[in-house]
């Protein structure tokens, strides 16, 4: 793997790396858009949007919030990768302005129009899918490309969404296509990132049984998860599609156990990884379930969006944060209690769905796990992000070293 260049940057540290603003603002916004959230869905509260309520709840969870986080990921590795000199100052901040400016036209679009909302929203995905194939290609590193793919076909269901919410008044491909996306791409980096960090960890503190590393039987359960999403994205509840859910579920259930994730207890940063990866399995045997009509199909939906991907999200964040910073790659006592606020609100939204008489009280208790989940995260990680190392410490409760 190719080191990363850096040059001496004297501005805002917030600009200095693409994740600092990225993850700071996307968990401002995935905090504020759950708190509006819930009067919209009783009815309390509206926006001037051209999608329905529960179409723009979807989008900005999904191309919104997410497509923030994967950039301050993407770009972040890319560095590392190709050995290039990292997006900041100037252009970080431009790009930024354009996701902002995405999530404005969104929640205005009924006083805008629906046509100029989605230019302006698709133009963020449109950069970051430009700027990141001019790097891979230029620094050489072919390899990575399959993500910058992903990263495509998820404008591509963006596009789709705000189209299909027009003609249709509903986006249901739309949304289906982002999650997808979603979850293969969990798929593919969590099944890189999380052995290696597991096998880093567990050679340093406890010796034994290490994680089987990124192989041939990743590339094949990855293989048949495509097919698998790709059938529901066409038929989501044909038979063919339940079947090849539960075989996928089993597979990744296999691959988790691969991973050694029993063995790092000790250390949470750690096993949050191998926890929110637990819902990708969960999220393929639920559907299959729905499928033959046991359960409704939002339960695997959820299990997927609220559980894989916000957990996922807060712990690949957290574990960036940190190290990027130069901070001790341990979870502070906050961060903890982050981690458990998210799995609460995973767990608290499937069950909705699983037991709807008691759904008014859960999804409470989920909005409220994931609020504070959230905005938890840019209160304690914001002043590191920012540039104040000391402050962030403090509100972590990590101990300050004196001047």
């Amino acid at each position: 793997m190719a080191g990363a260049r850096s040059r001496n940057f004297e501005g805002w540290p917030l600009f200095a790396n693409s994740f600092r603003p990225f993850f700071l603002l996307a968990a401002i916004q995935a905090g504020l858009s759950i708190l509006a959230w819930l009067p919209m869905f009783y009815g309390e509260l509206s926006v001037s949007s051209a999608f329905a309520p529960r179409d723009w709840h979807v989008h900005e969870m999904l191309y919104g919030f997410l497509p923030a986080v994967i950039t301050g990921f993407l770009f972040t590795a890319i560095p590392n990768w190709t050995g290039r000199l990292p997006i900041q100052g100037t252009s970080l901040g431009a790009l930024l302005a354009v996701w902002l400016a995405g999530r404005v036209a969104v929640t205005l679009s009924a006083d805008i129009g629906w046509a100029f909302a989605l230019a302006v929203d698709a133009a963020f995905l449109t950069l970051v899918v430009a700027a990141a194939t001019r790097e891979i290609i230029a620094g050489g590193n072919w390899r990575n490309l399959p993500v910058v793919v992903l990263v495509l076909v998820l404008l591509a269901g963006n596009v789709a969404f705000h189209l299909e919410a027009h003609d249709a008044g509903a986006a249901d491909v739309g949304i289906r296509v982002g999650i997808g996306v979603v979850v293969v791409m969990i798929s593919l980096i969590g099944g890189r990132i999380i052995p290696s960090f597991t096998r880093n960890w567990l050679v340093k503190f406890n010796p034994g049984r290490l994680p089987v590393p990124f192989g041939r039987f990743d590339g094949v359960v990855i293989g048949c998860s495509a097919l698998a999403l790709v059938s529901w994205i066409i038929a989501p509840l044909s038979t063919f599609t339940g079947v090849v859910m539960a075989v996928v579920g089993g597979l990744h259930l296999v691959r988790l156990a691969r991973w050694a994730g029993d063995r790092t207890f000790r250390e949470r940063l750690l096993l949050i990884l191998h926890v929110g990866y637990v819902f990708v399995p969960l999220g393929f045997l639920l559907h299959a379930l729905a499928v033959f009509g046991a359960l409704p199909p939002s339960a695997g939906i959820h299990a997927w969006m609220a559980g894989a991907a916000g957990t996922m999200t807060l712990a690949v964040m957290s574990r960036a944060s940190l190290g990027h910073t130069g901070q001790a790659l341990t979870a502070s006592p906050a961060t903890q209690a982050i981690y458990g606020a998210i799995i609460v609100a995973a767990l608290a939204r499937v069950a909705a769905v699983v037991w709807p008489a008691q759904s008014d009280a859960l999804l409470h208790i989920a909005a409220c796990g994931w609020i504070v989940a959230f905005l938890g995260f840019a209160l304690a990680f914001g002043p590191l992000l920012a540039g104040s190392r000391r402050r962030a410490l403090a509100i972590m409760g990590v101990p300050v070293p004196a001047r």
